[in-house]
């Protein structure tokens, strides 16, 4: 059964066919996996909020609203327009921390200051990097609660309250900060629109297991997360030298017994990469940064895997995800050059079963992503995005391969991050202004 190894040793033979089968079969078993998830989130999960509470105007909390920006000429004026007149609560602040911009961002910054009272701008000389910008913020911020808002997000109108109703529960007071959910506000373009799939499987079902089931989440949504500063000062803030500063946060957070919660109920709207390139960016950035988590806490739950059963199983499938990675590259290339080989020696009976066992692979793949992508529309945002489900494959066949390539190839600067080589600062964006949602 295990000829395939032949190591001499029996055990670690078999323990190699096991973790092939594991790497083969995992894009399949996640997908059903997530599926479970999600039901579960729907009927067992104790912290959905099932009702909303209004919150009169004399008890509202303070809320600043955080915008970090660089370089954002094209997005923040209509940002900061919509944060002030759009938002149906009336005790907080907007706090844009301008970290070097060397366009009209800063002009901007200054006349839309005249015009709003419950602005704020403070201006940091040298560009550092969002962390840094966010971490001075929340010296001058006013708020007990600190909402990240990026400079091309907008919330929905409701989403202050919202959120406040998280904060104002009975069993809260562990609560370190709430993630919104995503939606993408430019569709323009078969990738825009791809992203809307993309988000609605990930935020939709796999936070929604995360935290129904393992009782943790991966990470925050940097672009519109609701914290609270005491959490954030626990922690010593946002960590500086990280390419993903919102994954590195909901991690120390969680080790250090906060409690991180995803309100797929609370919708946001982002400007998403709508070329190859400025995509390609984004997804290195995310994948370094997902890297450099593993790496940071790899020691925390391998000494200790039984202090919190759920976060060691999400460190589990993150170590998967990076394997599998580099597995599926590794394996295509043996394909193509095993392929060479059979069509040179004229080996149709090989090519065959070749082609036949590459096809059942894809077509079970095909099958599990459907069935999780068809669930994650059907159950977010009261079904409004099913109508995209028809670029479903696009991004099944597309976006996978481009996250499997950029793991693979930030594994290295991400190790030297971790070794001390790190930088947070910012790359100046490509906007193509904000899009109809």
């Amino acid at each position: 059964m295990f000829s395939v190894f032949n190591t001499g040793y029996a055990w670690l033979d078999t323990c190699l066919y096991i973790l092939m089968m594991i790497l083969f079969t995992y894009p399949i078993l996640g997908g059903f996996v997530w599926f479970i998830g999600v039901l579960c989130h729907n009927f067992l999960f104790r912290f959905r909020q099932l009702d909303w509470i209004p919150i009169p105007e004399e008890i509202e909390p303070m809320i600043t609203i955080m915008v970090p920006a660089h370089n954002e000429e094209v997005v923040i004026e209509d940002t900061i327009h919509y944060l002030m007149q759009n938002i149906n609560y009336q005790n907080y602040e907007v706090l844009v921390t301008d970290d070097g911009s060397t366009d009209q961002t800063p002009a901007i910054l200054t006349r839309l200051m005249a015009q709003y009272d419950n602005l704020r701008v403070i201006r940091i000389e040298k560009n550092q990097g969002k962390a840094h910008a966010f971490n001075i913020g929340i010296g001058f911020a006013k708020g007990k609660l600190i909402l990240s808002n990026d400079a091309d997000t907008v919330p929905e109108p409701d989403a202050l309250w919202k959120y406040v109703n998280y904060f104002i529960r009975q069993d809260a007071i562990n609560i370190s900060a709430i993630t919104a959910n995503m939606d993408v506000q430019n569709r323009t373009t078969i990738i825009g629109k791809s992203q809307t799939v993309e988000f609605s499987s990930i935020v939709g079902i796999i936070k929604r297991t995360q935290q129904a089931v393992l009782g943790v989440i991966y990470a925050y949504s940097g672009a519109n997360t609701m914290y609270r500063r005491e959490a954030l000062y626990d922690v010593g803030l946002f960590r500086q030298n990280r390419a993903t500063e919102d994954i590195s946060i909901a991690w120390d957070h969680q080790f250090q017994g906060w409690l991180s919660l995803f309100a797929p109920k609370i919708m946001f709207f982002m400007e998403v990469p709508e070329s190859i390139k400025m995509l390609y960016r984004q997804r290195k950035r995310w994948a370094k940064g997902g890297t450099e988590v593993w790496l940071t806490n790899f020691k925390r739950v391998f000494l200790h895997p039984f202090e919190n059963i759920g976060r060691t199983f999400m460190f589990i499938d993150q170590s998967l995800s990076i394997i599998w990675s580099f597995f599926f590259w590794i394996s295509s290339f043996l394909f193509i050059g095993s392929l060479g080989y059979f069509l040179i020696e004229g080996n149709s009976e090989r090519i065959y079963h070749m082609f036949t066992m590459a096809f059942l692979f894809v077509c079970f793949e095909m099958i599990a992503g459907t069935i999780q992508l068809l669930a994650s529309l059907l159950v977010d945002d009261g079904r409004k995005k099913l109508k995209y489900f028809r670029f479903a494959p696009f991004y099944m066949l597309f976006f996978w391969m481009i996250n499997a390539v950029t793991i693979v190839t930030t594994f290295i600067p991400a190790v030297k991050t971790i070794l001390g080589f790190g930088s947070g600062v910012w790359v100046s964006p490509e906007r193509q202004g904000q899009g109809k949602k």
